[in-house]
């Protein structure tokens, strides 16, 4: 992307693989980087994983020259997991592994992520905000101790490999709630990189969203026809309110490309705010956490996400279409991540 904050999400990956301080990087931290975890935040579909995979697939891995190899292969050198996949009576095993026996249905010894990811590798722990509070623990203490124990075993192993979560969930929320605990909050955040949505990237940049489409042609087709990126750009006008949120995001504009390229045409799901964003903003207001201004944004952002073009924003609140389109953005931007 060619927008300020995909610029600035750009500085923010470059530091998290090579620090600021290249000088610092080479005399000391180049074999380091395993030490800092880094916390990703972002809606749905803004491309997390992507993020996470650029700095995990972008760590120091020593060559030896006697065995004329790689110190670890670079194909396997990161390692994802979805934690909301799994039911809470698995998720130990899949991240710390089991002895078998464990429990039932444990037939055989079974090595979890953990033992699994290289000690020049990188494991993405995605929606980490859908843990329980024992399993936080758990990490928590492989994050100070850097060793765990498999299901059923004793003897404690050690892991040499760097920490990536994302979540999309308000974290600040989940905290206050006791749903979060902060000690592991500050253990997973050495940096705390936001991804921004597509709404923000188009707000910026006028033409961002025809430098992704032309990304996603070229993909999907395997070739770069300006003509169908064409094709593709004005079915989405057509199709769509000229203010449309992008709740999907990147993901929702991939599956709207693909789908013009078979049909000719997208049809959004314009679908109502949810009771999440009410309800969260209910709590905010109870809480006495949001200035006037952050309140007038948080709602313009709601009424955004159910309305679905910035005049009818501006209609509901009474504020003129340039202004409200400015408070959209700005509730837009708001997080509740951090304190």
């Amino acid at each position: 992307g060619e927008c300020e904050s995909m610029r600035r999400l750009r500085e923010a990956l470059w530091n998290n693989v090579f620090t600021h301080d290249m000088r610092g990087y080479e005399a000391a931290l180049w074999n380091r980087m395993e030490d800092f975890s880094t916390l990703v935040l972002g809606e749905t579909g803004t491309g997390k994983g992507s993020a996470a995979a650029a700095i995990g697939r972008s760590a120091f891995i020593p060559y030896r020259p006697g065995e004329r190899r790689f110190a670890a292969n670079f194909a396997e050198s990161f390692i994802a997991i979805n934690l909301s996949q799994y039911p809470e009576t698995l998720i130990e095993s899949e991240l710390f592994g089991h002895r078998k026996g464990a429990f039932t249905g444990a037939i055989d010894h079974h090595a979890g992520v953990f033992e699994r990811c290289s000690a020049y590798g990188a494991l993405f722990l995605d929606e980490i905000g859908e843990v329980s509070i024992p399993v936080q623990i758990k990490l928590l203490q492989v994050l100070q101790e850097r060793t765990f124990t498999a299901l059923g075993g004793h003897e404690r192993k050690r892991f040499s490999g760097r920490v990536i979560a994302a979540t999309n969930r308000p974290l600040g929320r989940l905290r206050r709630d006791g749903r979060f605990r902060d000690d592991f909050f500050y253990r997973l955040c050495s940096d705390v990189i936001e991804v921004p949505p597509l709404r923000q990237r188009i707000t910026e940049s006028a033409g961002e969203l025809k430098l992704l489409v032309q990304l996603l042609v070229e993909r999907i087709a395997g070739i770069a026809d300006s003509a169908l990126v064409a094709e593709v750009l004005e079915a989405l006008e057509n199709s769509l309110p000229r203010d449309y949120a992008w709740p999907g995001n990147v993901r929702e504009l991939e599956q709207a490309v693909r789908r013009i390229l078979l049909t000719g045409r997208y049809a959004a799901d314009l679908a109502p705010a949810g009771p999440d964003d009410e309800t969260a903003l209910i709590e905010e207001l109870r809480g006495g956490e949001l200035t006037a201004t952050e309140l007038l944004a948080r709602y313009c952002a709601m009424l955004y996400r159910r309305l679905g073009t910035y005049a009818e924003v501006a209609k509901r609140t009474g504020l003129d279409p340039r202004t409200s389109r400015k408070y959209v953005t700005k509730g837009s931007e708001l997080r509740r991540y951090l304190p």
